[in-house]
């Protein structure tokens, strides 16, 4: 992923179970807990979250990981 996500964009990635869909809400450059799992999130290594257009639930997902969905 070569082009910098912002706070809105609409992103895909792929899980166990295929591909899903979703909107980026926060961009972690810091070391943060998300339901009980650690983020080792840092301005070197950011890491975005992301809500699932499936299931409304929030992940952090790792640049290389998402892909922007162009409109």
């Amino acid at each position: 992923m070569t082009e910098k996500l912002k706070k809105g964009d609409q992103v895909k990635w792929n899980t166990s179970q295929g591909e899903t869909t979703g909107e980026v809400k926060e961009k972690l450059t810091s070391s943060t807990e998300i339901k009980g799992h650690h983020v080792a999130a840092s301005k070197e290594n950011p890491e975005y979250l992301v809500e699932s257009d499936k299931t409304g639930k929030q992940a952090a997902h790792k640049p290389d990981a998402l892909e922007k969905i162009e409109e």
